[in-house]
């Protein structure tokens, strides 16, 4: 299939399928003898695993490493398991700092009347204060 059939299969775009070559994700391509790209189902394949590898939080280097690990398809899963239990305390983190912040900005928000001068306004007062 040509680069167009292919992205069109996996749902992304046709620069998203080329910024993954030069980002080594995706192999290059056989070329047909007119230099057209030509794709097949393991290509399909490792793009879909991208894909959803991108969805659940990994970088493209963390993605890097799990196509690395998937590809001894007889290896152990213990480095899979623990890259993913990794990621996962990573957005554990970051859904702690967003409940943080989020309690914070509606502290703000309560406090703040919403009509008066600026000057008056303690969401301004909170933002313009030195940190202690």
């Amino acid at each position: 299939m040509n680069i167009g059939q292919f992205a069109r299969l996996a749902g992304v775009a046709i620069d998203t399928v080329r910024y993954y070559e030069r980002q080594q994700l995706l192999p290059p391509p056989t070329r047909t003898p007119g230099g057209y790209r030509q794709y097949g189902a393991d290509d399909v394949l490792r793009l879909n695993f991208i894909r959803r590898a991108k969805g659940l939080g990994f970088t493209l280097e963390e993605i890097r490493e799990l196509l690395a690990l998937s590809a001894g398809h007889g290896g152990d899963m213990a480095q899979m398991k623990a890259a993913a239990a990794h990621k996962l305390a990573v957005v554990e983190e970051r859904l702690a700092e967003l409940a943080r912040m989020r309690a914070a900005l509606q502290k703000l928000v309560e406090a703040c009347p919403g009509h008066g001068t600026l000057a008056a306004c303690p969401i301004m007062a909170a933002l313009t204060q030195d940190p202690e």
